[in-house]
């Protein structure tokens, strides 16, 4: 009789252990916070740059660094397996250019993504997860004059959707049941960029050709979780 009544007491405890992990796991939860992404050129390098753009070498040159934000809904449908729709901006400049030189074009990128996310939920503080993403982009090259060069140049609106896919994931701390810190998500970002369409948009058609019609990006992003 005893041992039937610890085993009951030990069922007990073990079905509410679970039952209230199973509670502590958040239905919903919020990211936002900053992002840096790394792009890719395409192919493009100084010595196209300038011939395409009638300037003398070394004149101008490539950027890749971009910098923005990141925002993630997320549903769980229990402690493993939840979707996310993930939506994130990025501002920068895909020119540099020597000292006297002004007027790049400012380039900015929009992403909306949705896709499956698993987590590993364990008592621990930290929370890895990692998500697979589809969705689009939506590259925007703004019209500008570059002056200073050896001839100005000038630019004008160019965009282009493309399709995209993102593979990644990252670790969050757990400060609360309500707020996690996120230390890092690192993605890999791949769009269907086609940059002769882009540039030539810009530029003029016929000045860039033979440029990848995919782009490779490196996406990371940190911020604040807050789960409900």
């Amino acid at each position: 009789m005893v041992r039937f009544s610890a085993a009951v007491i030990f069922l007990i405890g073990l079905t509410g252990s679970l039952a209230s992990g199973q509670d502590s796991v958040p239905k919903v939860q919020v990211f936002g916070g900053y992002s840096f992404m790394h792009t890719g050129t395409g192919g493009l390098t100084t010595s196209t740059l300038d011939l395409n753009l009638r300037q003398n070498p070394g004149t101008l040159g490539l950027g890749s660094s971009f910098n923005g934000w990141n925002a993630e809904v997320q549903y769980n449908f229990d402690r493993w397996i939840g979707v996310v729709a993930d939506f994130g901006g990025q501002y920068g400049t895909p020119f540099t250019a020597s000292s006297g030189v002004s007027g790049l074009p400012s380039m900015n990128e929009y992403s909306f993504l949705a896709g499956p996310v698993i987590s590993y939920r364990a008592k621990a503080r930290i929370t890895p997860f990692a998500h697979a993403l589809f969705g689009w982009d939506r590259a925007h090259l703004n019209a500008s004059t570059i002056t200073g060069t050896s001839s100005p140049v000038t630019s004008f609106d160019s965009a282009y959707t493309s399709f995209a896919v993102v593979f990644g994931g990252g670790v969050d701390y757990n400060l609360s049941r309500h707020f996690a810190l996120r230390l890092g998500q690192l993605d890999y970002f791949r769009t269907t960029l086609d940059l002769n369409s882009l540039y030539g948009g810009a530029f003029g058609p016929g000045r860039f050709q033979g440029l990848s019609t995919h782009e490779n990006n490196l996406r990371f992003s940190t911020g604040i979780v807050v789960r409900f």
